[in-house]
């Protein structure tokens, strides 16, 4: 059985579908949970042990929510789950939405973890930073700005596993495919038949559910993952694995 012991567990976009269970979920596995998310979120679980609002896009903002974060000693683990995306494909790209997702997405992330690395540097037991990005790191599935974002995610978490790794720092990826939460709620009410096609495109036959996504981010944040660092874990229900549509179609 994962148990963090009372230990402190940062999640950003701690208000949303994925950062909801998160909560929960650390929270069944003792951890005390310091929630994180802009002024407005519902931060109200019970799970969450410390609320934090702030914007992820504000740099005083960050390094004061990081001291904060600290004043009663280090957190065992930072988990930047907070996400957000407009811009859907790159002729609805401006310079200020590139800017605003970028900012969003990487910079506030990195901003993060880089003031926290020096405090949570050999803890007894290690620390550990896990970066929630998204397929589209990995491919092009729309929302350009966001997915070169989340792609330097990737490229940042391999620089704290090689740099900190002397230092009991892990650093690892979790990356999720399409999540069923009310982001696809609307979409259905609009176009029921749109789960349908969707579904052909994972193996599994169906979208990861939010719980899914939070077992995986917790294992990596847990000591159970000590030996663990600079690997990207899939949550994808076998999107990546395969392109199913192809496979079927040169079947027939």
């Amino acid at each position: 059985m994962i148990d963090f012991e009372g230990r402190n567990v940062v999640v950003t976009g701690a208000g949303g579908g994925v950062g909801s269970a998160l909560v929960q979920v650390l929270h069944d596995l003792n951890a005390r949970v310091i929630g994180c998310d802009v002024e407005g979120a519902d931060l109200s679980s019970s799970a969450i042990a410390e609320r934090l609002h702030f914007d992820l896009g504000d740099d005083v903002a960050v390094a004061d929510a990081c001291k904060t974060i600290c004043r009663n000693g280090p957190p065992c683990a930072f988990v930047s789950n907070a996400g957000w995306t407009r811009a859907e494909t790159l002729s609805d790209i401006t310079p200020d939405n590139l800017t605003r997702e970028i900012d969003l997405n990487f910079r506030g992330a990195a901003l993060m973890t880089q003031a926290l690395i020096p405090e949570m540097r050999n803890r007894p037991g290690g620390s550990a930073f896990v970066f929630v990005s998204s397929v589209n790191a990995l491919a092009h599935f729309g929302n350009p700005a966001y997915s070169v974002a989340k792609a330097g995610l990737h490229a940042w978490m391999r620089a704290i596993a090689t740099e900190e790794g002397r230092n009991g720092i892990r650093a690892n990826v979790v990356v999720p495919g399409s999540i069923m939460t009310n982001a696809w709620t609307h979409r259905i009410e609009e176009k029921p038949e749109i789960m349908t096609k969707v579904k052909r495109l994972y193996p599994l036959g169906r979208l990861v559910e939010p719980v899914e996504v939070a077992r995986a981010i917790a294992f990596l944040a847990s000591p159970w993952a000590s030996g663990i660092t600079g690997a990207t874990l899939s949550v994808d229900a076998g999107l990546t694995g395969g392109n199913l549509p192809f496979l079927e179609l040169i079947s027939d």
